[in-house]
């Protein structure tokens, strides 16, 4: 069988395609996939141990993961960042080229029982501008899901995220995350735990751009 296989950021760059295609045995798994993706000249050469994930139709997939003709498979490599559902939440969830600002999602958190809102933002500093890729279909609902964990753990009233693809220069937010809650604790470690796990788990990827010099920012497997 044939299946499509979608790359990002520096293995697209690599490849000179944004896709690649696989012929794989009938009832191969995620596991076979992956062992004919390393021997892709993307992933072989000066790419050889490059760590990646596959991921399914928009979901991490295990090795052991039948596949199907069909089947949207995309190459997930280290993320830029590091390292149950609410009842009754609001959770708004966006991935877009456009400018963002704290005022929307402010807006959108608030609520008559919450007595505390927090906002964070995520800054270019130190470069002239960063440049961000992403998956953006699994990552708006990677966004999402994330935003309904944490508002069920905390007890959060509602929780929204903005997160910026393109080029984002210097001082300008490129993520924005705001939560509200009865009480600020609740409030405060439902804002962290959430930009903490968009930055671990969304798929997007960040280029530094600096007096012409381009690099990507290492990370980590979701």
């Amino acid at each position: 069988m044939r299946v499509e296989v979608r790359l990002f950021a520096m293995v697209r760059e690599r490849a000179g395609a944004p896709t690649l295609e696989l012929e794989l045995e009938e009832g191969a798994t995620v596991a076979d996939a992956v062992a004919a993706l390393r021997l892709q000249p993307a992933l072989s050469g000066a790419g050889a141990g490059l760590p990646f994930r596959l991921a399914v139709n928009r979901e991490y997939a295990p090795d052991t993961q039948p596949l199907v003709a069909g089947d949207e498979l995309a190459v997930i490599t280290p993320v830029s960042g590091g390292s149950q559902e609410a009842d009754g939440a609001r959770i708004s969830a966006r991935v877009s080229e456009e400018p963002i600002s704290a005022d929307p999602l402010t807006l959108l958190v608030g609520d008559p029982r919450a007595g505390a809102i927090v906002t964070f933002h995520g800054t270019t500093r130190e470069v002239d501008l960063l440049r961000y890729e992403a998956y953006a279909e699994m990552a708006a609902e990677r966004i999402d899901a994330i935003l309904r964990e944490c508002a069920g753990s905390h007890g959060l009233c509602a929780a929204a995220a903005a997160h910026r693809v393109g080029d984002v220069p210097l001082g300008e937010p490129s993520v924005i995350v705001a939560v509200s809650a009865p009480h600020r604790p609740e409030a405060f470690a439902g804002a962290r735990e959430a930009i903490d796990r968009i930055k671990s788990e969304a798929p997007i990827w960040k280029k530094e751009s600096n007096a012409g010099a381009e690099e990507w920012v290492e990370g980590s497997l979701p």
